[in-house]
């Protein structure tokens, strides 16, 4: 009888130290909520469009990864103010990254695979950009024009 209470102690002893333990560590190493604070913080960063004019991209479908055709793409990128001067320098390795990715990325739609599909190029974007101006300092793609080639 001895026996069995002693292990039902340590057992419950355990339990409750762990348990202990994997709060306190939750508390001190968790994560972090979110400030009111940080937020107004980063729509004061002022920001500006670079504008890329007339990339050409291939259409390759979706089912067979063939060629469909070409479009030609016109997009701005939004940056930070101060930064957009060395984002335009640096616009030939973006269109370099968004080459690597469009010839085996299916962006043909529609039923004859002639159409654009314009949120995978926003990805495609979005996927190049850290590749060409390090992470985070483009912070949206507009594309604005999308016009078959």
């Amino acid at each position: 009888m001895k026996k069995i209470l002693f292990l039902a102690i340590v057992l419950l002893s355990g339990l409750g130290l762990g348990g202990a333990a994997a709060f306190g560590t939750l508390v001190v190493l968790g994560p972090r909520p979110a400030h009111a604070a940080t937020a107004p913080a980063q729509a004061e960063v002022e920001t500006a469009f670079v504008q890329v004019d007339k990339l050409l991209a291939p259409l390759v479908s979706p089912e067979d990864g063939r060629l469909t055709g070409y479009v030609q793409f016109q997009f701005n990128l939004e940056v930070p103010r101060d930064k957009s001067g060395e984002v335009a320098k640096r616009l030939p390795l973006l269109l370099h990254a968004i080459n690597m990715r469009t010839f085996r990325t299916p962006m043909a739609a529609g039923k004859d695979g002639l159409l654009p599909s314009l949120e995978q190029f926003r990805k495609i974007v979005e996927a190049a950009a850290p590749e060409a101006f390090g992470a985070g300092v483009v912070r949206k793609v507009a594309i604005t024009q999308a016009t078959p080639a």
